[in-house]
């Protein structure tokens, strides 16, 4: 593996990390103790984004690591600053920030786990969720490794009860998730506190151009690493579709796990009360279905995870944030109940299977105005996914006998079988009953008289009823003009928008007309049959830290004569993250994209 010299006007020097790693940790210069530690753990070599970045790191140089989810980089950077760390200090000497609570304890845990062999080094956690009291006295205690999301460490920083003026090590991991999630303020403000002496390593998947600048002016001529893989999937997840209309999507789901054999799931969705409305409809199905999203608290978090850990549940309905650095091994399916806006989302979430070598499966939901989702997903992973049909009422039923006749086979062989066997002869005895009868009863009253399914309807009738039930929005739907309490010096920009309301509101980017832009407020056009439900959602959603407190703007015109995307109902050219063409929000006015 060659790394290129740094080029002329600092501009970083490039590494590229392919698939097969060479040499061993022993030709790192690890420290003896945190070498002994990687053996404990099992690592026998060093994967190609540890290869390329812990030799720069040892050295003092600043990195720029581009890596997926999955590659090692943790170790990457736990390695070397546990190996330069001056172990009798009792001050924070390296601060990682990491954009999710749940990421910010994988961290933590990992360097617990390269530090297994080193009892003075304190590593401490602090994330949003946990009581300050606990946070409060392991930095009395003196923690060298901070790990933390960027709202807590603020908060610390306010209160005067973190100093970081001594940091010696600074990471920014899953950069660009933190810049998504709108903690850029606070990721330079943070920055801007930290002595200029300090060593940093940013780790993103991807280098928009935010990234770039934050590099740019923060890092001091870094060695940009990039890990390059033949496919972003992994090849132990069999991954399949199914196509769906909307309205059948529960039916879908149910049939689906009645008929596939499972260990544990997470099904993903875009929005948390579709977590809660989801998860709530499947445990009345009789599944173990928990939700789990961003207002958990972080105790009944940890908790719901133990659960799916030890088989108390068997299914997570789950938003992307929220299963952020789930790791689970006994998870063996995944399903994308909504489809993801974007390949990166997809890949994350699939990757929550088929982990430490296991096979897995993932399934994805496509309606039919969804397959272009599909086909960018197609591309952007090198992976054609298979379709599959619904299981059909036959399956289901035949899987349902099939499990009967178990439970039967099973109960044959307790310990009390010959207690109830003579109950069941007495009673037949002196009623003069068939035994066959009895049973049949025994078994109506453990399930009900809806144990096999009906068959389905002809699909005439199917489609006839759909169109009953649904009440989309249509091409030439009226739009209204709605005011959100976010503008200009809030740094708000167009996708900052649309992003914020269409997840948490079920939206698609067809669902927007013109975004005006003013200094304190925005204008945002909008289907004009947004229900009470979605709006109160809406309400309380935010951009970065401020509410968008979103209603409808009466004093401004109505509607834009059915079309879609403004006067024209026109669409421009630009792509979204799939590299295909999509409709875009018009930014009117004075409005600036930031």
């Amino acid at each position: 593996m060659s790394t290129s010299e740094q080029g002329e006007h600092g501009a970083p020097a490039d590494t590229s990390a392919h698939d097969t790693p060479g040499g061993t940790f022993d030709d790192l210069e690890i420290e003896s103790r945190v070498r002994a530690a990687i053996t404990d753990v099992g690592y026998e070599t060093p994967s190609p984004i540890q290869a390329a970045t812990i030799p720069p790191l040892m050295a003092g140089r600043d990195v720029v690591g581009l890596a997926q989810t999955g590659t090692g980089k943790t170790a990457a950077f736990a390695i070397p600053i546990l190996s330069r760390l001056d172990t009798s200090a009792r001050s924070p000497q390296a601060l990682i920030l990491a954009p999710t609570r749940e990421l910010a304890l994988q961290v933590s845990e990992a360097f617990g786990r390269y530090s297994a062999h080193m009892p003075e080094v304190k590593v401490l956690p602090i994330y949003g969720g946990q009581s300050y009291g606990v946070q409060l006295a392991g930095l009395r205690r003196g923690a060298q490794v901070i790990v933390g999301t960027p709202g807590r460490v603020i908060d610390h920083l306010d209160k005067k009860t973190l100093d970081i003026s001594g940091l010696e090590f600074l990471v920014l991991d899953e950069a660009d998730e933190m810049l998504t999630m709108g903690f850029a303020e606070d990721v330079e403000r943070i920055l801007a506190e930290t002595p200029d002496t300090k060593q940093v390593a940013l780790f993103s998947a991807t280098m928009p151009s935010s990234i770039r600048r934050l590099a740019q002016r923060y890092l001091k001529s870094p060695q940009e690493i990039t890990v390059k893989s033949k496919t972003a999937t992994a090849q132990n997840i069999t991954q399949r579709y199914l196509q769906v209309s909307h309205q059948r999507k529960l039916d879908a789901l149910t049939r689906f796990l009645e008929v596939e054999e499972f260990d544990a799931m997470i099904v993903f969705v875009r929005t948390k009360q579709a977590t809660e409305e989801l998860a709530e409809k499947l445990r009345s199905r009789g599944l173990s279905a928990v939700a789990i999203n961003g207002d958990l608290a972080q105790a009944q978090r940890e908790r719901t995870i133990n659960q799916l850990k030890n088989g108390s549940i068997d299914i997570l309905v789950a938003t992307d944030v929220a299963a952020r650095g789930l790791d689970v091994d006994r998870i063996s399916h995944v399903v994308n109940y909504d489809i993801p806006h974007d390949t990166e989302s997809y890949v994350h979430r699939i990757g929550r299977t088929g982990r430490a070598g296991r096979s897995g499966n993932a399934l994805l939901f496509v309606s039919p105005r969804e397959r272009h989702l599909l086909r960018a997903i197609e591309r952007a992973t090198r992976q054609e996914l298979t379709e599959i049909g619904l299981p059909s009422v036959d399956d289901v039923n035949a899987q349902r006998v099939a499990k009967f006749g178990e439970s039967i086979t099973q109960n044959l062989s307790s310990d009390n079988l010959d207690l109830f066997r003579g109950l069941i002869e007495n009673y037949a005895r002196d009623n003069d009953v068939a035994m066959a009868d009895i049973a049949a009863a025994l078994a109506l009253e453990t399930r009900d008289g809806g144990f096999l399914l009906a068959p389905d309807p002809p699909e005439s009738e199917r489609r006839n009823r759909e169109q009953r039930e649904r009440t989309p929005r249509r091409p030439g739907a009226s739009f209204a003009t709605y005011r959100i309490a976010v503008g200009r010096k809030h740094k708000v920009s167009p996708g900052a928008i649309v992003g914020a309301i269409a997840n948490e509101g079920g939206l698609t980017r067809a669902d927007f007309g013109n975004i005006s832009i003013r200094d304190d407020f925005s204008l945002v056009e909008l289907p004009d049959d947004l229900d009470n439900e979605t709006l109160s959602q809406l309400r309380h959603t935010k951009i970065g830290k401020n509410p968008i407190d979103i209603r409808k703007d009466l004093g401004a015109p109505r509607g834009r004569g059915g079309k879609r995307g403004g006067p024209q109902g026109g669409r421009d050219g630009r792509r979204d993250n799939f590299g295909g063409k999509r409709p875009s929000p018009r930014v009117a006015g004075r409005g600036r994209r930031s």
